[in-house]
């Protein structure tokens, strides 16, 4: 897309000349074969230029002044994790469990020192210290940047963190075969490569690396199999580990969005649902905040955490949903919290549930499109790190044809003619 901000650059500039002419008709008429010669000249470039040749094109509209590369599900994350990543060692980049926290609070860094490059006596140092960590839900906040994670590692913290815990006992099974309710540390990579099954290209500044699993002890290891790695990880340890990660996760997030405060305001929770969703899409929902949400009430964090434990089960919330409503109606107050009790086994409180559809419910009826809300919670869930690409060459041209008029448009104004 960088091609067409040079053009959008270039029909600005023309125009501009035509500032000196007073003559209304004659800008608008200039203008508009410029934009048609612009748009045509698109046509044909991506009709006999080799390089337009491949199929399907990718168009980002927002992302031009990035890289011009596709950007995967998966790429998506690999970018977060060498954003947040503060550490190399032998060449390959480590985030520490303080930088993971931070990874999932936050969409990217404003300002960061250039990765500390360590040596073998300090990733020994930090092996001591993941071996005299304690257990529980400030484990990686006590340990802080004395730690490894790689990106492989990164990729399944975040599973546990975005997943319920059924989905991680399958897969624990799946690795305990003589069925003793443990799992030794090569069981472990295996899980991991479940997580992850192909190596994924790390770049960095133009130099590439590949994420090594087996050849770096980490934390996470240490954490799990002791700094020898022979001991054994049980199942009951796993799961615990699980809710101790993600109530770690829980914990940080309401203190962000509470201001440190030991309630969270009902407009901080809307603040935190909405943060990773379209702005474009959700100025309804503030609206309906300011409008219907009076001021000085709160949201305790056992509240919080029960929400954030529905938000894990929303595949078996949206199956409720079908079989209690059909699919194509909004659905009412009595008929959401039934579909919550029986996705997880739980309630959510009064007080979110209200709050939950004086957001959503944007007709007034006391109703909700659940697949509105279950399409914002997702973006939530995933924190960012979906992407919705755009493919063929019809979206490919609605997005050609929206930068260049976005560019001629601009010219125009500069140049004192009307748009």
């Amino acid at each position: 897309m960088a091609t067409w901000l040079r053009v959008g650059v270039s029909v600005r500039n023309m125009l501009r000349s035509l500032s000196s002419h007073r003559n209304i008709w004659y800008s608008r008429t200039v203008g508009a074969g410029l934009l048609s010669t612009v748009l045509a000249g698109g046509f044909i470039r991506y009709k006999y230029d080799p390089q337009w040749k491949l199929w399907p094109h990718i168009v980002y509209a927002e992302e031009v002044k990035k890289a011009e590369t596709t950007v995967s599900n998966v790429s998506t994350r690999c970018l977060r994790f060498n954003q947040f990543a503060s550490i190399m060692y032998e060449q390959e980049p480590y985030m520490t469990p303080r930088d993971f926290l931070h990874s999932v609070m936050m969409e990217y860094v404003d300002h960061k020192l250039q990765k500390k490059i360590l040596t073998k006596s300090e990733v020994e140092e930090m092996m001591k210290v993941a071996s005299n960590a304690e257990a529980g839900n400030k484990l990686f906040r006590g340990i802080g940047d004395k730690g490894l994670i790689s990106y492989t590692e990164y990729l399944f913290l975040l599973t546990i963190v975005t997943k319920p815990q059924t989905g991680f006992h399958i897969a624990f099974k799946m690795l305990d075969i003589d069925g003793n309710e443990h799992v030794d540390k090569k069981e472990f990579q295996k899980l991991k490569k479940i997580i992850n099954p192909r190596k994924k290209l790390l770049k960095l500044g133009g130099a590439e690396g590949l994420d090594t699993v087996d050849e770096v002890s980490t934390t996470l290891q240490v954490v799990f199999f002791g700094k020898n790695g022979k001991m054994k990880l049980h199942y009951n340890d796993f799961c615990r580990f699980m809710e101790d990660l993600q109530s770690e996760v829980q914990e940080m997030e309401f203190l962000r969005f509470s201001k440190g405060m030991k309630t969270m305001r009902r407009e901080d929770f809307a603040e935190w649902l909405l943060h990773y969703t379209n702005e474009e899409d959700n100025e309804a929902y503030w609206e309906n905040m300011r409008k219907r949400i009076p001021t000085g009430q709160s949201i305790s964090f056992d509240e919080f955490k029960a929400f954030c434990l529905f938000t894990n089960h929303l595949e078996d919330f949206a199956l409720s949903v079908k079989m209690i409503n059909d699919a194509s109606k909004p659905i009412g107050m009595a008929q959401f919290k039934r579909a919550v009790k029986i996705a997880t086994g739980q309630e959510l409180s009064e007080n979110v549930l209200d709050t939950v559809f004086k957001i959503f419910d944007l007709d007034g009826d006391n109703c909700l499109s659940h697949k509105e809300f279950l399409t914002v919670v997702k973006d939530r869930v995933l924190r960012g790190l979906r992407v919705q690409p755009q493919y063929g060459f019809s979206d490919y041209w609605k997005c050609v044809k929206r930068e260049t008029l976005q560019a001629a448009k601009e010219a125009l104004r500069e140049t004192g003619s009307p748009v």
